[in-house]
């Protein structure tokens, strides 16, 4: 094994949507060294950050259609029941809420809790409220999908907050394409 592999196995890859950010980030930290030493470290920090923030770890996750695998990580911030939505079409009965909060050092890439197909993907426009307020559920920009479980419908949303402000889905529903999901 070279030394490149060696360092491509012990590296967690970078998400592709990542590396626009970071050679920004790379190329502030440059002009920041060429005016102060101090100033490049700061950059070279919030580099290293950018890289961390946009990482994308291999998950191995348990096969069992009676199991609901957390889609993200972060802390579990909320359980109990809520309407969904009213874009996601799901009615005004109110469903088991499960809130994951991620901070800006969780990994933020976001895979389906449940096995199944999705039946549909409504992206909505809205603030960047910081997300630990109660009303950026209901403010903020947001992505849901359905998704047609062997138990039913399973809504899924995704709420941007202060700092990442971006959501970006590579799923697609029945009848739409991939640039059409989400926000770029």
């Amino acid at each position: 094994m070279s030394l490149i592999d060696t360092i491509r196995n012990t590296l967690v890859p970078i998400h592709r949507e990542g590396y626009p950010f970071i050679a920004a980030f790379a190329g502030a930290t440059i002009v920041l060294g060429l005016i102060s030493g101090p100033l490049f470290w700061i950059g070279l920090i919030l580099t290293a950050w950018c890289v961390y923030f946009y990482r994308d770890p291999e998950r191995v996750t348990p096969v069992d259609d009676n199991l609901v695998i957390a889609p993200a990580d972060g802390v579990v911030s909320f359980v109990g029941p809520a309407v969904p939505p009213a874009e996601l079409g799901m009615g005004e009965g109110e469903m088991t809420r499960i809130s994951v909060f991620m901070n800006v050092f969780s990994c933020h890439i976001n895979r389906a809790p449940v096995r199944g197909r999705i039946s549909l993907i409504e992206h909505r426009p809205g603030r960047f409220l910081n997300a630990e307020l109660d009303k950026a559920s209901s403010e903020n920009e947001r992505n849901g999908l359905v998704i047609e479980s062997p138990h039913g419908p399973v809504p899924v949303v995704q709420i941007a907050g202060l700092v990442a402000r971006r959501i970006v889905c590579w799923a697609e529903a029945p009848g739409r394409s991939p640039s059409a999901n989400g926000s770029a």
